[in-house]
């Protein structure tokens, strides 16, 4: 079980610890992975000049040229298909889809080709790509540039699914997909780019694990992404009434940490999971499932689920009724069987 951001830290390497913005974290970590090794490139829509939509790859080609960082047309499926050659000849490409509805143009390549490469070929040809995504909702974006498409992607076999909740985790993890040997969706939640941490960039996350981001012993709360800082504040809430609330921040949605989740919810039986997406047929689901799987003898009650509705994204001005908010996890805790108020 990881806490908080106790990760493996890497041997032999000191960094100073630095307060930065979740941009600026990303930033940090592809720059240090340029650097260092030769064979990764950044490219995509505006990634250049611009520095992005959101300036995650601001200066990188004033500073390493347009062969390490460059813009690409506006053809999601071209740029995820030069990636597969690239990967496919050494190199550790790592493209930017500019929002989370933009990436579908490039599905069928990331289903057909980059999650399927090291199976059909029988692990002769692999597929390092880091196939960035800014995901969520919380800008007030107009349609096409809101989403939250996490479930098609963790139900591909072959995809690695994670998504950072901190500038650390945002640095640490981006590192960790880019040396990672097979292919990884990297979702950005765009409403944290601009909420601020701490960042040691020696330390290195494990993909594949979850974190107890609070410790509490009477229910707990299941989160990814921008549904931690919900969770956590939830959790502040809950506890001036007296609950004692643990938050879990899932960070991995395939592979999926099942010994941490398990033994957290087992130590407080009680769980609610949290999500900005439709609940039907979602990520969300796919934990509660586990969940019950996995604790059903240790539940006090069932596992509730608070998610987005299954309707299509909201738009602007509807955006906060759709989304998840701290009533309705504290409405959702409420709803478990507590015996003491009986």
């Amino acid at each position: 079980m990881t806490i908080a951001h106790d990760d493996i830290r890497v041997d032999g390497e000191t960094a100073p610890v630095a307060t930065l913005s979740m941009a600026a974290a990303l930033n940090h970590a592809l720059a240090d992975a340029i650097r260092e090794d030769p064979t990764v490139v950044v490219f995509g829509e505006d990634v250049g000049a611009l520095g992005g939509v959101f300036r995650i790859t601001d200066g990188l080609t004033a500073r390493f040229g347009e062969d390490r960082c460059f813009d690409t047309p506006l053809a999601e499926s071209g740029i995820v298909g030069t990636a597969v050659g690239m990967a496919m000849n050494g190199m550790r490409p790592v493209v930017e889809l500019q929002f989370d509805a933009f990436a579908l143009p490039a599905f069928e390549q990331i289903v057909s080709h980059v999650a399927k490469m090291g199976n059909r070929t029988r692990g002769a040809v692999r597929m390092p790509v880091v196939i960035r995504i800014p995901f969520g909702g919380g800008i007030g974006g107009v349609e096409h540039h809101c989403d939250s498409s996490e479930a098609y992607y963790a139900h591909t076999p072959g995809l690695t699914v994670i998504s950072p909740s901190t500038p650390q985790d945002a640095y640490s993890m981006l590192r960790a997909a880019i040396a990672f040997p097979d292919p990884v969706i990297f979702l950005e939640p765009k409403k944290l780019y601009w909420t601020k941490g701490e960042v040691d960039t020696s330390i290195a996350a494990e993909i594949g694990t979850a974190r107890i981001a609070r410790e509490g012993t009477d229910v707990t709360l299941l989160a990814y992404a921008a549904s931690v800082p919900l969770a956590l504040e939830a959790a502040e809430v809950a506890a001036a009434e007296g609950r004692s609330v643990q938050v879990v921040d899932i960070r991995s949605l395939s592979p999926f940490d099942d010994a941490t989740v398990t033994a957290a919810v087992r130590s407080t039986g009680r769980a609610v999971v949290i999500a900005e997406a439709p609940g039907y047929a979602s990520v969300a689901s796919e934990i509660q499932a586990r969940v019950f799987e996995r604790c059903f003898e240790y539940l006090e009650a069932p596992v509730r689920r608070v998610t987005g509705f299954d309707t299509p994204f909201a738009p602007p001005k509807l955006e906060h009724w759709y989304l998840p908010d701290v009533d309705r996890v504290l409405d959702a805790i409420d709803s478990l069987h507590w015996e003491d108020e009986s």
